[in-house]
């Protein structure tokens, strides 16, 4: 066993025909008093939902190889991804006390965007509902993988309400609230889009976000991102508030419009200064600025320098 939850758990497996491959067994347990009527629901959408993964292939997300049920359990076969999930890369940096890099925070979004860009892109579009950093992993080379379908759903924009919340609603902080409340409403790319917000979020500040419930009866409860990391600018801290907005139509129409505002110049954090740092140079902003100052107006500071002593012989020879 690799993972638990409510739901289920997630194995690492060796495929006994393929030799050398391994494989991570998502197990998704159909609990509670359920009718048969309800339970054999529940397993043909487990069923489509696995056929419509199994289509889907994309660099970063794993591909879905088999599916199976047995007994009151049902189980999806994927690749296993090795290396550290999000949640471990955060818990790391806040043992160390330290942020991690702006710059590479933003080209691990990049790549979360291409695959939610991806999954919405499909006919019907996919919505994974269970955005978090747990579900993130950073693989090989830097390749960000976006993994366990548990909670994923093909969209039917005609029948906004499905048997799919009977699965789980996902992880409070991550969750917008159209997600709780299904049967008045329906999830879309755009709850993807808070999930995805709050993820980042969360890899900006080390700080868990408040859930969407929170937010709702405290207006103030979700503190600015540039108050806790003076690195994010203030163009990132609006692009991912608009993520985070609590009216799905509030946010930004689609994960591609809104990377394309998280990537604007003015939303990146200022290069580093070109060129080496003079020995003996004054040290902070000021301190270069007045040595730029005098390195770029010797001579008229030099003239200066002369009128001065001028000024003050004169004074005295005529007393």
């Amino acid at each position: 066993m690799i993972g638990s939850g409510g739901m289920g758990a997630v194995y690492l497996t060796d495929d006994n025909r393929l030799e050398g491959r391994r494989c991570a067994v998502k197990e998704t347990r159909l609990s509670g008093p359920l009718s048969e009527s309800v339970r054999a629901a529940l397993r043909a959408q487990f069923h489509r939902e696995a056929n419509t993964l199994a289509r889907l292939d994309h660099p970063n997300l794993p591909k879905v190889s088999d599916y199976f049920s047995e007994g009151d359990c049902d189980y999806l076969v994927m690749d296993y991804i090795p290396g550290p999930d999000f949640s471990q890369i955060i818990a790391d940096a806040q043992r160390d006390n330290r942020f991690l890099p702006v710059t590479e925070v933003l080209n691990w979004t990049g790549q979360l965007c291409e695959a939610l860009s991806y999954l919405h892109g499909q006919q019907p579009p996919v919505v994974h509902r269970d955005v978090k950093p747990a579900n993130i992993k950073l693989a090989a080379a830097g390749l960000v993988k976006l993994v366990d379908f548990g909670l994923v759903k093909p969209l039917d924009p005609g029948d906004p309400t499905t048997l799919t919340n009977l699965h789980g609603v996902g992880s409070l902080p991550y969750t917008p609230l159209e997600q709780y409340v299904e049967q008045i409403g329906h999830t879309d790319p755009r709850s993807d889009l808070y999930a995805l917000g709050a993820t980042l979020y969360h890899l900006l500040t080390r700080e868990l976000p408040p859930s969407a419930q929170a937010r709702f009866l405290d207006s103030q409860a979700l503190i600015p991102p540039s108050r806790i990391n003076p690195a994010v600018t203030p163009g990132l801290e609006a692009a991912l508030l608009s993520a985070m907005a609590l009216h799905p139509h509030d946010r930004p129409a689609s994960v591609a419009v809104w990377h394309s505002s998280l990537t604007a110049p003015h939303s990146l954090p200022a290069p580093p200064p070109e060129g080496p740092v003079e020995r003996g140079a004054p040290v902070g902003v000021a301190g270069g600025l007045l040595s730029r100052a005098w390195n770029d107006n010797r001579v008229l500071a030099g003239l200066a320098i002369l009128l001065l002593a001028a000024a003050v012989l004169a004074t005295f020879a005529q007393r």
